[in-house]
């Protein structure tokens, strides 16, 4: 599972059972009671890994934004002992994001529910083909 925290929305992505392709399944929006709509999340599909996207400046430096994810990712791991809760540089994946769905010629209000969600699984993707050796 992979999550892109940000500061309205929390994109969330899952991988298929082999490892190989990751999902979009959506967004959960960034109020003070997210993590109970996470734990549903977990209690659903059941991940080994939580890989959340860690906002790294563009000299791969960590800056106030990484910070405050570092903190969140340690709650994270106090929360679900059981499950390996993993940082994962996610530069320019919201840019991304929002280009692919510019060129899909989506709505605008449409891109706003989205463009988490697909850095969501940018993040994710990259992570399953690192594992892999692509």
């Amino acid at each position: 599972m992979a999550l892109d925290i940000g500061t309205k929305r929390i994109g969330v992505a899952v991988s298929d059972p082999l490892g190989m392709f990751a999902q979009g399944i959506g967004y959960i929006p960034a109020k003070k009671e997210w993590l109970e709509d996470l734990d549903r999340h977990v209690a659903h599909f059941n991940p080994t890994v939580i890989l959340i996207g860690l906002p790294l400046r563009t000299n791969g430096r960590c800056g106030p934004e990484a910070e405050k994810i570092q903190c969140i990712a340690k709650e994270i791991a106090d929360r679900y002992a059981n499950i390996s809760i993993q940082l994962w540089d996610e530069r320019f994946t919201t840019t991304l994001a929002q280009q692919a769905l510019l060129e899909g010629d989506v709505s605008r209000s449409k891109r706003r529910e989205k463009v988490d969600q697909l850095a969501a699984v940018l993040i994710l993707q990259n992570y399953l083909d690192y594992r892999r050796g692509v």
